[in-house]
């Protein structure tokens, strides 16, 4: 166990003195969802297995894993302690993305939690009150924990699988933009990268201006905007997806799956920076960079058929293009290609 856990967590109950059966009977009344409208978790915890409606016949699923030292610090440079309810929120935040980002709704999750023995029950019940939390504040109203899976290991490590439904519809996949499009953002960019520099800086979070305490905010706890995948679905949106990795990194996927070149346009990308600028003069960094490589913000990037009105939440910030004859897919800015940076889990 870290250090910095440890000290912190003195005298506190640790899950080695529960059973898995105890630790379980803490969890899961966190986890129960008071709300008529969970009904697509036909039974919960308690069994095997647990059993979920399939409203249309067809489920969207996602999974993914925050990993302690990989994806959290439990005490970061700048002397910000993450809590449970921070992994347990992002755990719900960026898996919700996910499935927001083929224009479904989420109906349904299942949690996988490994723990160190000296992990304090404390620490696990804020984990499961952190993902409630998320689920019911960014609006996903239907989905509820169906269950999942407690083991022990050398570090904390939380998988969350999400189901989701496309109510009778069809996706939106990153391989229909088509030349002639309108590309727009819904949410942020460069927001949580921001934050994860402050982070990582000796700057305490107390002494923050309140917008650099919000850019630490949505690192630690993101806010996707849910509406937006399912609007920009009945909108007509060609193509979408989850902007994770940086604007650069995922605008090259959409580009790349289908076949076209993502022109992003240089005065709104400058705008888009504008709101970064006072934290990256703090830090000496780059707001311009943050914008364009930095991810976790999970907002969506997609495109819409010119002259389509787009959806609340949605801002136009180029157009997709033709490949030449030499030309290969790609992100371009001001005509030109643009390096393909942002996150890549095992280039770090």
């Amino acid at each position: 166990m870290p250090e910095d856990l440890r000290n912190r967590v003195v005298r506190q109950p640790t899950v080695a003195g529960l059973s898995e059966a105890d630790l379980l009977a803490r969890i899961f009344p966190r986890l129960r969802m008071e709300d008529s409208h969970t009904s697509n978790t036909l039974l919960g915890p308690g069994d095997d297995a647990a059993i979920v409606a399939a409203p249309d016949g067809k489920a969207v699923i996602s999974i993914d894993t925050q990993v302690q030292d990989q994806d959290f610090r439990l005490l970061w440079p700048n002397g910000y302690r993450t809590t449970g309810f921070d992994v347990g929120w992002k755990a719900a935040a960026q898996n919700l993305s996910d499935i927001n980002a083929m224009g479904a709704r989420a109906t349904s999750m299942v949690v996988s939690l490994t723990l160190p023995v000296d992990t304090p029950v404390s620490w696990v019940e804020d984990l499961a009150d952190g993902l409630t939390a998320g689920i019911r504040e960014l609006g996903a109203s239907h989905c509820s924990v169906a269950g999942g899976d407690l083991g022990r290991g050398h570090e904390i490590s939380v998988t969350v699988a999400v189901l989701g439904t496309l109510d009778g519809g069809s996706p939106v996949l990153r391989s229909g933009a088509r030349p002639g499009d309108i590309i727009a953002l819904a949410g942020t960019a460069g927001h949580a990268a921001a934050g994860l520099a402050l982070l990582e800086s000796g700057i305490a979070v107390e002494t923050l201006s309140p917008a650099g305490r919000a850019f630490v905010d949505l690192q630690c706890r993101p806010r996707p905007p849910l509406a937006a995948g399912p609007a920009a679905r009945a909108a007509g949106a060609t193509a979408m997806l989850d902007i994770s990795d940086g604007l650069l990194r995922d605008g090259q996927r959409l580009a790349t799956a289908s076949n076209v070149a993502v022109a992003l346009d240089p005065a709104l990308l400058t705008q888009l920076a504008d709101l970064l600028r006072p934290a990256a003069a703090l830090l000496g960094a780059d707001a311009a960079q943050w914008v364009l490589a930095g991810g976790e913000d999970h907002g969506l990037l997609a495109t819409f058929p010119a002259g389509v009105q787009l959806p609340p939440g949605f801002t136009a910030i180029g157009s997709v293009h033709a490949l030449g004859a030499d030309d290969g897919p790609g992100v371009l800015i001001a005509g030109r290609p643009a390096d393909a940076g942002g996150w890549d889990h095992f280039a770090h």
